[in-house]
């Protein structure tokens, strides 16, 4: 008796969930969003993070919210993301915040502080250090919400025609460096240029610049770099980390069920999570492929390294003293990036410090 009660009270339940899921599928509105990104579709992981983000987010909404990647230069050029986003023209934006620099210094937290946070210290302080309540509020006045999505890890130092010897030799150096490091360099006599990805190897071929950089050896590679420069130096000291940010229109956020909000936030963390595995997988072979193609790797030299340390202390406290906007996130994010140097001293460092001996001697 009893087994028969329970057997018609289970197939009940069963049948109000069968008819449940589908009821609450229709529930929701059928969107359809174009994001736009500041890459092109050549660069597998960059805009490859754009393709990704939208397949999830189709996935995680059983197909109800539909977003459509476009390439640099498919609805708008790689550096008017932001106006595109803000404007309307698109609901979303993949892109570097520090493209953005022309507009306030401010921008620059969100991708990557020349000798700031590695990748990991800044998922940190944006997910726990109150990075994202910070930029949170700085976004405010340009109509837009900013979510971390993707990141290529500490970057290389770029592809040069000449060796670079002492600091004397960065003067007149006409370099395509990207963000906030070009004006640090502008202070030791370099000519900083800014140019889309897809628009390096043609300047750097006709000699239009004499340097560039773009991410590390998996994208490098593909763009060609080893072809037209010799010299490929390390380490990117203006990107310890180089983390990709998601626009959204501020309107068109609001608008979106709860649901939907949180299928981009999972779905931005996942493509963070993605990217940061992809370079890490594909950075070391193409490295080695390029240095076996006759590339000369080179460390910046010391000096070289602590002249531009010293420039980006001198210039951030320049900022500081005029920028109350910029002031008010440095305030955050500098005390955080103290703590996590001790950290990543103690523990990463020494770990990774005494791996790298190793392999020197031969036992990795």
């Amino acid at each position: 008796m009893q087994r028969r009660k329970f057997l018609k009270t289970a197939g009940v339940g069963a049948a109000a969930t069968t008819v449940a899921a589908p009821a609450l599928a229709q529930g929701q509105p059928e969107l359809k969003w174009r994001l736009t990104s500041s890459f092109p579709k050549s660069l597998d992981t960059l805009y490859g993070g754009a393709e990704h983000f939208c397949r999830r987010v189709g996935e995680i909404t059983d197909g109800k919210f539909k977003i459509t990647p476009f390439a640099s230069g498919e609805i708008v050029p790689g550096f008017q993301v932001l106006d595109a986003v803000q404007n309307g023209t698109v609901e979303m934006g993949q892109t570097a915040a520090y493209y953005y620099i022309g507009k306030d210094i401010t921008f620059t937290f969100d991708t990557a502080v020349p000798f700031g946070l590695n990748s990991r210290q800044h998922v940190a302080w944006w997910m726990h250090g109150g990075g994202r309540q910070a930029m949170d509020e700085f976004y405010k006045d340009y109509g837009v919400v900013g979510h971390l999505m993707g990141g290529t890890g500490a970057q290389m130092g770029g592809w040069y025609r000449k060796e670079i010897k002492t600091v004397d030799d960065l003067k007149g150096l006409k370099f395509r460096v990207g963000g906030f490091a070009g004006q640090i360099l502008g202070k030791l006599g370099v000519v900083a240029q800014q140019i889309p990805g897809g628009e390096i190897y043609p300047a750097l071929e006709k000699g239009t610049i004499d340097a560039a950089e773009w991410v590390g050896p998996y994208d490098d590679e593909k763009l060609g770099f080893n072809k037209v420069a010799p010299f490929y130096y390390y380490p990117g000291w203006w990107e310890g980390t180089g983390m990709g940010t998601a626009y959204i229109n501020q309107k068109s956020w609001e608008s979106l069920p709860p649901g939907y909000q949180k299928a981009i936030e999972v779905a931005a963390n996942e493509v963070t999570l993605w990217m940061l595995a992809k370079y890490d997988n594909g950075n070391p072979a193409a490295l080695r492929r390029l240095v076996a193609s006759g590339v000369k790797l080179m460390p910046f030299p010391t000096a070289v390294l602590e002249a531009c340390f010293n420039a980006t202390n001198e210039l951030c406290n320049e900022i500081v003293a005029k920028n109350p906007k910029f002031k008010k996130v440095w305030d955050v994010w500098k005390p955080y990036r103290s703590e996590q140097v001790l950290w990543s001293r103690i523990a990463e460092g020494g770990f990774d410090g005494f791996m790298a001996r190793m392999y020197g001697a031969g036992k990795v």
